[in-house]
């Protein structure tokens, strides 16, 4: 497992550094232009966690591209701790945005906002903004997670796919019924097992729960969440991962999967800040398809077994109607059963 956290953190983070505190101007212009935004991440996961890691890595190319001062701090858990990093940050180093994931911090990020009304503060929530300074995002990621369903559910053989999930909250629910949705429209006698590990990060209990939905006759897996793709490829597997292109974890077995990309989401951020035209927003259309914020990962047909070529065609084809606007995969964010087959 080590070995596999080591090969993923190096491909999220293959053209990004971990940033350590740097000194800029804190006003004015600096020796090549405007001054650096100064920029705090504040992250309730270790930033190997691939939601938290997009974050990561689109702030770090900002960072390199000389657009901000980066630093975060990450693995603060959910006992209190956020409130009082976010207190000592405003306090200290005065950044001029905040991004983070709030959850199961919701109300303490939230607290912190209302009292430094002159920092924007830029988080994932499943809430809405708040004025004058909160924003929110998450990973709108189902339109891909459709595609891959697709895909998923022209490979298999056994008309069994296996999804394990992290929480059934609103953002994972809509990714997994997206990716249900994918598998029935090209297999309507496929079933989807889906499990929940109550957890954002355990890929001991992930890879352990993917295992029991081989041992139910799943031959293809869905891994929403972290440690799934090592059970798929001990098991010789087609498997799909989720949130960045996971395809250097398992090279033979990993097929695609839905990416999220977080720089549309921060280059605008970005730009409101600096132009001074911040205001608390619902940025949740620049994590779609259609604004760069979404994609399919590159489909690996050199995977073991193949992918059929008609098959890559017609998720291709789909994929070019949602970038048009002709196709739209429906939200639907209630829990998805453990098992799931089509009403017909």
């Amino acid at each position: 497992m080590k070995h596999i956290l080591s090969i993923f953190l190096a491909s999220l983070l293959a053209a990004c550094a971990v940033p350590t505190p740097t000194p800029g101007p804190a006003s004015g212009e600096g020796a090549t232009g405007p001054k650096k935004l100064i920029v705090f991440g504040a992250y309730a996961t270790a930033v190997e966690e691939p939601w938290v890691g997009v974050i990561h890595v689109a702030l770090n190319k900002a960072k390199e591209a000389g657009e901000i001062e980066y630093t975060y701090t990450d693995d603060i858990g959910y006992t209190g701790d956020m409130e009082r990093v976010l207190r000592e940050v405003a306090e200290k180093s005065k950044p001029d945005i905040i991004f983070g994931d709030a959850f199961g911090n919701e109300e303490a990020v939230r607290r912190v906002a209302r009292d430094y009304p002159e920092i924007a503060f830029v988080f994932g929530s499943g809430g809405g903004p708040a004025e004058p300074n909160f924003s929110v995002f998450d990973n709108w990621i189902h339109e891909p997670a459709y595609l891959s369903g697709m895909l998923a559910g022209g490979l298999t053989k056994s008309n069994i796919i296996g999804v394990v999930g992290g929480y059934p909250v609103p953002e994972v629910n809509r990714i997994v019924n997206a990716f249900t949705a994918g598998v029935w429209s090209v297999n309507p006698n496929a079933e989807v097992k889906t499990t929940f590990i109550n957890s954002w990060f355990d890929p001991a209990s992930a890879k352990e729960a993917a295992l029991a939905q081989i041992e139910a006759g799943a031959d293809v897996l869905f891994a929403e969440r972290f440690g799934v793709i090592e059970a798929a490829a001990e098991r010789g597997l087609y498997v799909f991962g989720s949130m960045s292109d996971q395809s250097a974890l398992a090279p033979d077995y990993v097929v695609s999967g839905p990416v999220w990309h977080m720089e549309p989401t921060v280059n605008y951020i970005i730009g409101q800040v600096r132009a001074k035209t911040y205001t608390a927003q619902d940025l949740k259309d620049f994590s779609m398809v259609v604004k760069g914020g979404a994609s399919l990962a590159p489909i690996n047909t050199k995977v073991k077994g193949g992918i059929p070529s008609d098959l890559v065609e017609k998720v291709k084809a789909k994929e070019n109607e949602i970038k048009q606007g002709l196709f739209r995969v429906d939200i639907n964010e209630a829990q998805p059963p453990a098992s799931a087959k089509l009403n017909r």
